[in-house]
């Protein structure tokens, strides 16, 4: 699994940019040249779409049936002493980033989220669990497309701690997702499943 929690932090240099134009994002296969000035939506914006390549090929390739997999003692050695109590099943795992991303990037943006987000924790069927997961990123980049140079490192009130702006929400919300996609590669191996970013290494 690439980390690329450095590379997030790099964003947090680009408060100072107030002149630079709103260009948004550069998923388009066009990355800008070395050495000019990006966008906080640009940087931003692009190491979302990383981690939404990871997740969603990931939930794809996990088997339907398996949707309901938690961790449990069964599945290590007699010896090991182990406690899942209360562990998330793979389809919490993926409905727990998507109502994080809602959450995330709408305290960022102000966009109110498409989706009734109380009722996402509640999927079980993988179609709806991807689907969701899929809104999910795409509201984020909505979110994401609102910033500007301007308004970027603006303190903003949220429920997490410490310094909170819209950019370092934007960035945790990138780091979280990051966080459980590493869950979701470990329930994918235990179940003899080759996570489709490491098949590409």
């Amino acid at each position: 699994m690439r980390i690329r929690i450095l590379a997030i932090g790099a964003v947090l240099g680009i408060g100072s940019l107030a002149g630079v134009a709103q260009t948004g994002s550069v998923d388009n296969g066009q990355q800008p040249a070395a050495g000019t000035i990006a966008t906080p939506s640009q940087a931003l914006d692009s190491q979302l779409t990383l981690i939404e390549q990871e997740m969603m090929s990931a939930v794809r390739a996990m088997p339907a049936e398996k949707y309901s997999f938690a961790p449990s003692s069964a599945i290590f050695a007699p010896s090991q002493h182990t406690e899942f109590q209360g562990v998330r099943t793979f389809a919490q795992e993926a409905t727990h980033v998507a109502q994080a991303n809602y959450f995330f990037y709408s305290a960022i943006s102000g966009l109110k989220p498409d989706a009734d987000v109380s009722a996402i924790g509640k999927l079980t069927r993988k179609g709806d669990v991807v689907a969701a997961l899929a809104g999910s990123f795409n509201f984020a980049h909505k979110a994401i497309a609102t910033l500007t140079p301007g308004n970027a490192f603006e303190v903003i009130k949220t429920p997490e701690p410490g310094l909170q702006t819209r950019a370092t929400l934007a960035a945790f919300g990138v780091a979280h997702a990051n966080d459980h996609y590493g869950q979701i590669v470990e329930y994918l191996r235990m179940n003899g499943i080759v996570p489709p970013a490491s098949a590409k290494q």
